[in-house]
């Protein structure tokens, strides 16, 4: 199982020397990934007082991308993954040139993980429709593939039309590894039909395996698209608020244990400075070993 870490966006502040130290102590631990969560506009709540999404103007979010430019140019080993990028809000072409780029610059360390969302104020602000995202997303990823491995690409879809033209430079992953996220049954059965692998934000418990019944969900669609459900990975999360390190390592046991091949600790939410984040990842790793 790869063992990584969610960047702690809304608390590692805006510091760029704090998050050079961070990403390089991630990596000198020996961590598999890096996982950095997307948003780009925060919500004003005293215009929207029934608001409950953890979305504000409040809460700081890097762009990831540009972010990944930056951590390109300091790392050497680790996977940067986007956990994830809220794809239909987005152009298609531009995503799949972002992520081109970054693969590059990174020489392959990319995975893009991608999802639909659910801020409507956000897809508003960006232009794009929230209605269709979903089915919309397939084809954004249909298309995304086909950029990253044809020179010159002639595609007509349903939203899509790009008359034989292609990206330059082309990724060194060709084509570029694209996870899921989400939990419901069409996002599943989508992660089973096209997916990479799955982002799942099924909270850990005690009972029995919490993954089971979406696994077969995934697994059952896999089949039925002629795919190999063993060729589709799943990551999981553990939060650093449930008790120590040790219990931390408990928990990514068990988590392997109900069939996860990744595993990310997530250190937000714990009332951690930067350098706690930073201490909360070395105790991890410590633990572990």
């Amino acid at each position: 199982m790869k063992i990584g870490v969610i960047f702690p966006q809304t608390e590692i502040g805006s510091d760029p020397g704090i998050i050079r130290e961070y990403t390089q102590v991630v990596e000198s631990l020996g961590y598999d990934h890096l996982l950095v969560f997307d948003h780009v506009l925060g919500v004003d709540t005293g215009h929207y007082p029934a608001w409950s999404g953890v979305y504000r103007l409040e809460d700081q979010f890097h762009e990831p991308f540009v972010l990944f430019g930056y951590m390109a140019a300091i790392t050497e080993r680790i996977e940067l993954t986007t956990g994830i990028v809220i794809l239909p809000q987005r152009q298609t072409a531009l995503v799949a040139k972002q992520a081109a780029e970054v693969d590059v610059l990174t020489n392959g360390r990319l995975r893009l993980g991608i999802g639909i969302g659910w801020n409507h104020v956000e897809y508003q602000a960006l232009g794009e429709n929230f209605r269709n995202r979903g089915v919309r997303s397939e084809e954004q990823i249909v298309l995304m593939r086909k950029l990253w491995t044809e020179e010159s690409v002639n595609f007509s879809g349903k939203w899509h039309t790009i008359p034989h033209a292609g990206l330059n430079p082309m990724p060194v992953q060709r084509p570029i590894p694209v996870w899921l996220g989400g939990g419901n049954e069409l996002v599943l059965k989508r992660i089973g039909r096209i997916g990479d692998g799955w982002i799942s934000n099924v909270r850990y418990s005690d009972g029995g395996n919490p993954l089971e019944p979406m696994l077969e969900i995934i697994h059952s669609s896999a089949e039925e698209a002629g795919r190999d459900p063993k060729d589709i990975g799943i990551e999981s999360w553990i939060s650093a608020r449930d008790g120590s390190p040790y219990d931390w390592v408990a928990a990514a046991t068990r988590w392997k244990e109900f069939g996860s091949t990744h595993i990310s600790l997530n250190t937000m939410g714990a009332g951690f400075t930067p350098s706690q984040h930073i201490d909360a990842v070395r105790r991890f790793k410590e633990a572990l070993n």
